[in-house]
């Protein structure tokens, strides 16, 4: 038995009230979770082309939606992926579009080893992957969200001069011998020594990078290795005493301000391969006030 034809409205040869072209049309927030260096990240996309016949009622919403979920069965997305399917959008709208774009976000997971010892946790990190194809032209940008900790550098230099004014007046009041190194060793444990700390603060970097169109891979692991190498101080998972005396360390030997923090990040990444600009930002959501201390900073090859 033959099915019954349906009614489709776009066939329709009435004409458009106000003819116009449209710069985008499509659909937004699609589940869809997609794998990434063989990990599965939830995510949601965009998908849009242009409309750019005047005349016509619409686009073909389904071929966009169903070519979106190819990427449910690739263990490992890349941009040579995404491109394709501008390409199948523009194919399958040949007659109404010349522009394509394709947004995925979501959150990547990142397995970390601790510091020093043998544990292991996962961190989270928000990403976005912005594709489009215009007049053949293929453009790629992905932006990254990184947490890390900074300790102010003013408030150490306070609270190391607090540290030697209370060992002065130990001395003066005779309670320390100076000539005595065990007594200054076991002094230097109590919290008599140490009467001021430095303050830090849950930091982080907003990253957009603009990538290079003969890219194929996704580089997000990569960039997040990089960044959190330049800043040094990235925040924990799991974590043993060892641990986190190694994360005092590493903050006490890089305090940073927030114009240090990009600088940092600045210089890892102006020559950095197949990076064809970029614009970062990063926020210290300060412990001493109640706002937030930013630097943003932005370059281009």
């Amino acid at each position: 038995m033959t099915a019954p034809l349906l009614p489709d409205v776009s066939l329709e040869s009435s004409p458009v009230p106000y003819a116009y072209p449209l710069d985008w049309v499509g659909m937004e927030n699609i589940a869809l979770p997609i794998y990434l260096h063989n990990t599965l990240c939830p995510s949601k996309a965009n998908a849009y082309v242009s409309l750019d016949n005047p005349n016509a009622k619409g686009i073909h919403m389904s071929r966009l939606y169903t070519r979106l979920l190819d990427f449910c069965k690739i263990k490992d997305l890349s941009l040579g992926h995404v491109k394709d399917a501008l390409q199948d959008f523009l194919a399958t709208h040949h007659d109404l579009s010349q522009h394509a774009r394709i947004e995925l976000q979501g959150e990547f997971l990142f397995e970390q080893p601790a510091l020093i010892s043998d544990l292991t946790g996962w961190k989270s990190y928000p990403f976005r992957l912005s594709c489009q194809l215009k007049q053949q032209k293929f453009e790629a940008e992905l932006y990254l969200e990184i947490t890390y900790s900074s300790t102010c550098p003013c408030s150490a230099a306070l609270a190391r001069d607090l540290i030697q004014k209370s060992f002065q007046d130990a001395i003066n009041k005779e309670k320390l011998n100076p000539s005595q190194p065990d007594e200054i060793l076991a002094w230097l444990g109590t919290t008599d020594a140490i009467v001021a700390t430095p303050h830090s603060q849950r930091s982080f970097a907003q990253l957009r990078f603009a990538l290079s169109p003969d890219m194929q891979s996704i580089p997000i692991k990569q960039l997040i290795h990089h960044a959190e190498q330049a800043l040094a101080t990235p925040v924990q998972t799991a974590v043993k005493r060892i641990d986190e005396q190694a994360f005092a360390l590493a903050n006490g030997q890089n305090l940073m301000f927030c114009e240090d923090a990009l600088r940092r990040l600045y210089h890892a990444f102006v020559n950095y391969p197949d990076i064809t600009a970029f614009d970062f930002k990063v926020i210290h959501a300060e412990s001493l006030h109640a706002h937030d201390a930013v630097a943003q900073g932005s370059w281009q090859c």
